[in-house]
């Protein structure tokens, strides 16, 4: 089911069809060639959607969960057919894409089995004040979600918006990356399969529309339920522009900086571990990837040697034995190659590589020390193999250094003291941070992914990923007359007196602050 090659069409109105190809990153070569949906395919794809999601939308949450587990099920059996898809398109090595596709499976698993008890209606407390009635929430389907999804994890990212939103039952048009189009077709038909050939059902829960910047804009202002997207800071505000138009709310994870704190205390060896891991994987062309490290002075060589040592052993390639792949888009050596140089010419340095790491379509590991904190290596998104080390006198003053930055998806922090690593998290100003690990928190389910500031808002994963495609009902039912009437134009003096009274009684205490004892 990978991407196929489309003979460009002709339009009602005459005009030939626009195209586009996918290519590998590695080697150039043409892998398909896929049409430019603009707002006439996009309009259609939405008219249908909104058809689908009634009828997706109607169905019990058991209904749906069983169709979602088969999904998961044909995922999981094909797995190897998806990852040489991922592979082709991205280049990233096979074993990485194959990773990606198990969390994915994770993910949709416990969406598919948590979305019933996640949201389904509830009795709350109705107060002292309206004892006559019953109060209950529950979280509805917002209709059709529009997600827009990444090249760098092209099954993992954009899975976390389309298996929660379909668990929480509603329908989405899927617009992927236009460097990775042929994992988009294959997942949605992938689904579209699942549901015709195991329930015998034609509905188009899961669209496809295919092309760039444009088309995704296009889904924007479509007037959809919610827009997610995915991408950068940059492009969540023209996202966020076109999604204005029609007052479509939007659920922005736009990239990050993120920083990882390594104590006096830290096992240096899993400390350069995992920097060296977050770092360099996937050609460090990763979100929550780490990209700046705050290490105590007291074991600041220490550190930097081990994790020189471990870069050391890593080659980029498109052959089984690379650690890491190519990058997926070319335009982002540029930006590497930007952030070594201002680095350098700020009076960085390299502890490992250098501007001769550049070499396209692969990026050689980079580690830069006595880079300023104002350099674009430290303060913009770099997205490449790359990153930076500095010491700090405390772990304190590297906390303070890593929320500096206008970013704030995920962090890391290496400590022996639980106490101390716990602190330390909290006071990160990040959406999620791992504590002796990095990007852990992206592998459980039951976790919210997402970030603040220039890494956008709202939350994917987890039971705030399921409510955050679905719309809160609030019901009241009257059970019994009230006792003081309060809505009505039949109110009397006494129901006023009475419930004064009754305020009065519950909060009308004063409340002293309790002596410490000496």
């Amino acid at each position: 089911m990978a991407g196929h090659a489309v003979t460009p069409t002709v339009a009602a109105w005459g005009s030939a069809r626009e195209t586009f190809e996918s290519v590998n990153p590695a080697t150039g070569e043409v892998l398909a060639t896929y049409g430019i949906d603009g707002q006439p395919e996009v309009a259609l794809a939405v008219r249908r959607a909104r058809v689908a999601a009634a009828w997706w939308g109607g169905l019990s949450f058991a209904e749906r969960r069983l169709r979602l587990l088969a999904w998961k099920s044909h995922l999981t059996r094909y797995l190897g057919r998806l990852a040489q898809v991922v592979h082709d398109e991205t280049g990233k090595p096979l074993d990485d894409a194959t990773l990606e596709i198990v969390n994915t499976i994770l993910h949709l698993d416990w969406a598919a089995r948590h979305a019933h008890s996640v949201l389904r209606p509830r009795r709350v407390a109705a107060g002292i004040a309206m004892i006559n009635q019953a109060a209950t929430v529950e979280y509805q389907p917002v209709g059709v979600v529009g997600v827009i999804g990444p090249w760098n994890y092209p099954v993992f990212t954009p899975m976390g918006s389309i298996a929660y939103a379909l668990a929480a039952g509603n329908a989405v048009v899927f617009k992927p990356s236009e460097l990775t189009t042929g994992v988009g077709q294959w997942l949605v038909q992938s689904f579209t399969e699942v549901l015709s050939e195991v329930f015998g059902e034609a509905e188009p829960v899961l669209q496809l529309v295919t092309g760039r910047g444009p088309t995704g804009a296009e889904l924007a202002r479509s007037g959809v339920g919610k827009i997610a997207f995915t991408g950068s800071a940059a492009t969540a505000r023209k996202v966020l522009a076109a999604a204005a138009e029609t007052l479509t709310p939007v659920l922005a994870e736009c990239g990050g900086k993120d920083a990882l704190l390594v104590a006096a205390d830290a096992d240096l060896d899993a400390a350069a571990d995992a920097a060296a891991w977050g770092a360099m994987s996937n050609a460090g062309q990763t979100c929550v990837g780490v990209e700046r490290v705050y290490v105590v002075e007291s074991v600041y060589q220490t550190f930097l040697d081990k994790l020189n040592d471990r870069v050391s052993r890593l080659r980029p390639g498109e052959d089984a034995g690379a650690a890491y792949g190519p990058m997926t888009l070319g335009t982002q050596v540029d930006v590497v190659e930007r952030h070594l140089a201002d680095a350098v010419a700020r009076g960085g340095r390299a502890a490992y590589g250098g501007l001769d790491s550049v070499r396209a379509p692969y990026v050689t590991p980079v580690v830069l020390v006595d880079v300023p904190e104002e350099s674009a290596a430290v303060r913009e998104e770099t997205f490449g193999p790359i990153v930076t080390v500095t010491p700090v006198p405390t772990l304190n003053d590297g906390v303070r250094l890593a929320n500096a930055s206008p970013y704030g998806l995920g962090s890391a922090v290496f400590t022996r003291r639980r106490g101390t690593g716990m602190r330390a998290a909290r006071a990160l100003r990040s959406g999620m941070t791992s504590v002796n690990s990095v990007i852990s928190f992206a592998g459980v389910p039951s976790l919210p992914f997402g970030g603040t500031g220039e890494s956008g808002f709202g939350r994917i994963h987890g039971a705030d990923g399921l409510r955050e495609f679905s719309r809160a009902k609030a019901i009241t039912r009257q059970w019994m007359k009230p006792l003081v009437r309060t809505t009505t134009f039949k109110r009397t003096s006494t129901d006023m007196e009475r419930i004064v009274k009754l305020v009065t009684v519950l909060h009308g205490r004063l409340v002293k602050p309790k002596q410490r004892r000496r």
